[in-house]
């Protein structure tokens, strides 16, 4: 009997392909998804088992991917997507659950104002909801050799990959010392704040700080902080910051704090940052030459030099898009003839029928987009 499972197993394989092969160009998996979604094969869903809402504009959804999720490590994110009016639409989360968790992934929203997707989950999202996820992606994490000392530093939602780590490394019997900063505008927003307190309260290796600027009697069990950060926090927090490894993610003000202390210390390199705002870009409007053609919709319009997702937008077009910082890639493209320059590095794509991103794809002369 043993001997034939092998070949069951090919059979069935063949099989598969076969069936891919019979209903291209839209494979087995598109009509898989009618049936049920979860039974994709090459794509991945995950079904919300569970849904909380810890703080008024937050939402914490446990989701249940399906069988072609290979995990994560803590600290990196995950590109989910939902459909909205019939519109596909992604956006970057990060799992805030340890990397252990057995069969689900925890993520924590914040409902921004002008989110779309974000508001979206927060006032829909229910038991039985299918979203579509990626495979994880990015480098902040800790390293497999752990670091004898540990600083996490977050501001509000940024908390999420920090407590991933926090709790994949206790979930580890990490002994080394860790301290936990976390601001927020005051205690009551603070996300997982009882787990946080048992967390100080049970472990001596582990220290939590809160900071918070609003006045508030209630300390909870970790230690306070009042105001916005200063230098002087990274001391009371943890006083051998300087010989340890910093992970930090958070507000924009609060990133460019915590790396002008670190850089006045002389210990920048020490400090590992995650950020899901966008950067800088570097445009220059008055250098901009050419036409700007977006030949399957038939728009074109003269290159004013800022980013192809902001032109087409321009243009009257609503192209699929997500961070607009060229993380999700959901704003890919082909760009068909022309070149452009991307605006965080500089480098240039001159090469004909390649995939762009469009929100960080700075037009160079005249460029044929397939939009």
């Amino acid at each position: 009997m043993t001997t034939l499972l092998p070949r069951a197993r090919k059979g069935a394989r063949t099989i598969a392909s076969i069936a891919e092969a019979l209903l291209t160009p839209h494979g087995v998996d598109r009509y898989l998804e009618l049936v049920d979604p979860m039974l994709v094969r090459n794509e991945i869903r995950g079904v919300v088992t569970d849904v909380r809402r810890q703080t008024e504009g937050t939402v914490t959804l446990t989701v249940r991917p399906s069988r072609a999720w290979r995990g994560f490590t803590a600290g990196q994110y995950v590109r989910v997507t939902v459909d909205i009016d019939g519109v596909r639409r992604t956006r970057c989360y990060s799992p805030a659950c340890s990397q252990y968790a057995n069969g689900s992934v925890e993520l924590t929203i914040k409902a921004a104002p002008d989110g779309l997707v974000s508001r979206h989950l927060h006032e829909h999202a229910m038991p039985g909801t299918v979203l579509g996820l990626s495979q994880p992606d990015g480098d902040f994490t800790v390293p497999a050799a752990r670091p004898e000392r540990i600083l996490l530093v977050s501001g509000g939602s940024g908390i999420t990959p920090v407590l991933s780590m926090l709790r994949t490394l206790t979930d580890e019997g990490y002994s080394g010392d860790i301290a936990f900063l976390h601001y927020a505008n005051d205690r009551r927003e603070v996300l997982y704040r009882a787990e946080l307190d048992a967390l100080a309260a049970a472990r001596p290796n582990v220290r939590v700080v809160i900071g918070h600027t609003a006045e508030d009697t209630d300390t909870g069990t970790g230690a306070d902080l009042h105001g916005l950060f200063t230098p002087e926090h990274l001391d009371r927090a943890a006083p051998w910051f300087r010989t340890a490894q910093t992970y930090l993610c958070g507000p924009t003000p609060l990133m460019n704090a915590v790396r002008e202390a670190f850089e006045n210390e002389g210990v920048g390199e020490r400090l590992h940052t995650e950020e899901f705002s966008p950067p800088p870009l570097d445009i220059d409007p008055d250098k901009a030459t050419g036409t700007v053609r977006f030949s399957r919709s038939g728009k074109e319009i003269g290159n004013t030099g800022h980013p192809l997702l902001e032109q087409a937008e321009d243009a009257g077009l609503s192209p699929e898009h997500g961070c607009r910082m060229g993380i999700c890639f959901s704003c890919t493209k082909i760009k068909k003839s022309g070149r452009v320059r991307d605006a965080r590095s500089g480098e240039l794509s001159e090469d004909e029928g390649v995939e762009i991103q469009l929100c960080i794809s700075v037009p160079v002369g005249d460029v044929d987009i397939d939009a």
